[in-house]
């Protein structure tokens, strides 16, 4: 069970390749192009906006097919590509410092301290202790800190960069048949991501990350046996993290790392970073797979709803799983993250999102310009 909890580029002209379908020698400047996905595609070049005379981005899903970059930071005396790219890294730090080691922690020791009338240093002296006592605090506190620390700095910091910031984000609708393609895909990514964390369990890893994954486990395994209920557990661990993680990495992260070095790289550096982001080595080969599965589709579709939904299918289905696991008397939830799977598992789940992507790849250019 692997859980994820935890264009570029300037209106400009465009170094991809363009179909010769429908092109015509009088067609519009502002014409979309068609085009297949290709490292060099879309080399950042900022260009004027005829409507008001400042830089914009290359968009085509958009309505007018580019936003304005009218936001502070674009207003710097710095290189647009130096500008992005560095705005891309320091956000995903900044949000992960203020989740993880800043407002996380705050929420939690509030929490205790209304609970018990103060706040006990006992209370914190044994993790263990914590996760078994506290579990709902626990879980509740990481919530609001995704929210908090990782949701609304993204929302912010787009902002920052133009006055439609929810476009920038790509916060727009998606297609139907592009959004039930995805979910498909997520179906056969499940013994493909099982197949990876095996390989993953055979890299050498100190003992110190062991146990702190095992702790991670345990947490788990403790809010799969409170009493919050199956539709909490799944708001907890799916629902919120697939709205918050995704904000961060494939909104604002991704559009960033697009701006500077392409939508390839940009795809390949948000789906490193968010196997990175979730602080489980042994499962960092599985976690960057479905980030960069996600990173793709949001690419493709032009939409963020598409990895949100993914998002919280992906992590749905591992709480489902573990919910399963644990009605049996015997059930071990680090025996269900390790169990092999079989060969022909695998090799239907590769046949699977090979598919998908193919689909998703042809159709998605033919529902944006219909």
């Amino acid at each position: 069970m692997t859980c994820a909890t935890q264009y570029s580029t300037e209106s400009q002209e465009c170094s991809c390749k363009e179909s010769a379908k429908g092109q015509t020698a009088g067609s519009s400047a502002l014409s979309t192009p068609r085009f297949v996905f290709a490292p060099d595609a879309f080399v950042s070049v900022a260009s004027p906006s005829p409507e008001t005379g400042g830089s914009t981005l290359f968009d085509p899903w958009s309505r007018r097919g580019r936003l304005p970059l009218d936001g502070p930071l674009e207003r710097a005396s710095v290189r647009r590509t130096t500008l992005s790219f560095l705005t891309g890294l320091l956000g995903l730090g900044a949000a992960f410092i203020l989740f993880q080691f800043l407002l996380t922690p705050v929420i939690l020791v509030a929490q205790i301290a209304m609970a018990e009338g103060g706040v006990s240093v006992e209370a914190f002296r044994s993790p263990e202790r914590l996760m078994t006592t506290y579990t709902r605090e626990l879980v509740l506190s990481n919530s609001i800190g995704q929210v908090l620390g990782l949701a609304i700095p993204s929302l912010l910091a787009a902002r920052l960069h133009s006055s439609e910031w929810v476009e920038y984000l790509r916060l727009r609708g998606v297609d139907g048949r592009l959004l039930l393609l995805a979910l498909a895909g997520v179906v056969g990514l499940q013994p493909v991501t099982q197949w990876l964390a095996e390989l993953n369990q055979q890299l050498p890893l100190p003992e110190t990350v062991r146990l702190m994954e095992q702790s991670q486990l345990e947490l788990i395994r403790n809010v799969l046996e409170s009493n919050m209920g199956l539709i909490s557990n799944v708001a907890m661990l799916a629902l919120v993290p697939g709205i918050c993680e995704e904000l961060l990495f494939r909104g604002y992260a991704q559009r960033q790392f697009e701006r500077a070095v392409g939508p390839a790289v940009g795809i390949l550096l948000a789906g490193v970073l968010f196997g990175l982001y979730h602080l489980r080595p042994s499962q960092l080969l599985p976690l960057t797979v479905l980030g960069l599965y996600m990173a793709y589709l949001v690419w493709r579709t032009g939409s963020l709803l598409s990895a949100m939904a993914v998002h919280v299918m992906h992590n749905g289905l591992a709480v489902a799983g573990a919910r399963y696991a644990e009605s049996h008397p015997d059930y071990d939830l680090q025996a269900v993250e390790n169990a092999t799977m079989p060969w022909y598992a695998v090799l239907v789940g590769f046949v699977i999102v090979g598919g998908v992507l193919y689909v998703v790849h042809t159709l998605a250019p033919r529902v944006r310009d219909g």
